[in-house]
C-alpha cells in the first residue's frame, strides 16, 4: 500500500521540485512553458504558496512512500475553484486517492462546485464522466481541455452510497 502524505511547498528541496516538474513525461501533460531552473521554481513556489494562503484553497506537495510525487491544489479559477493534480509519471496510478482527498477538503472549505481542467493530452474519463454535473470543452492558456464540473455535496452522496452498498 501507497503511503501518501501532504505538506507545505516550503518543506520541499528545490532540486526535488526540478526533478519531478522538468520530467519529460509529465510536461506533455502541462501547459507548455520553460522548463523550470533554480530561479523559476523559488518563483513557482512562492506564487502557490500565495495561493494557499488565500480562503477556500489549499495547495500542498504530495510525497508517496516518502518520495515527492507532486503537487494538488484547489486554486482560484475565473468560474470558481479547480481542482489540480500533477504527479510525476511513476505516480499516475495514484490520482484516485489524491483526487477523493481533495473531494475531502472542496467539502470542508464549503464548495459548492469544484471544476477539474484536463488537458487534450489526456483521455476523457468515464469515471469523471458519471459524476459530473457537466462537462464541457475549454480553452485556457493556449489549449485545449475537457473540463469536468463537479458538485461536492452530490460527490460525497455518491461516496456515502457506494460505501453502503446503495
Amino acid at each position: 500500500m501507497n503511503k501518501i502524505c501532504y505538506v507545505s511547498f516550503e518543506e520541499v528541496n528545490t532540486h526535488d521540485w526540478l526533478c519531478v516538474l522538468n520530467e519529460p513525461a509529465l510536461r506533455t501533460h502541462l501547459v507548455a512553458h520553460e522548463a523550470f531552473n533554480t530561479r523559476t521554481i523559488k518563483d513557482w513556489v512562492k506564487s502557490k504558496l500565495e495561493i494557499d494562503m488565500r480562503v477556500g484553497c489549499r495547495i500542498s506537495a504530495i510525497y508517496i512512500n516518502h518520495e515527492l510525487a507532486g503537487w494538488c491544489g484547489i486554486q482560484p479559477d475565473d468560474d470558481g475553484y479547480e481542482l489540480a493534480i500533477v504527479l510525476a509519471s511513476k505516480f499516475w496510478g495514484a490520482g484516485i486517492p489524491v483526487f477523493k482527498t481533495m473531494m475531502n477538503w472542496a467539502k470542508e472549505f464549503e464548495h459548492q462546485e469544484v471544476l477539474f481542467h484536463l488537458l487534450d493530452s489526456r483521455p476523457e474519463y468515464k469515471a469523471l464522466h458519471k459524476i459530473a454535473s457537466k462537462v464541457k470543452k475549454s480553452h485556457l492558456l493556449g489549449r485545449h481541455f475537457v473540463t469536468y464540473y463537479i458538485e461536492v455535496d452530490q460527490w460525497h452522496q455518491l461516496q456515502c452510497n457506494q460505501k453502503h452498498g446503495d
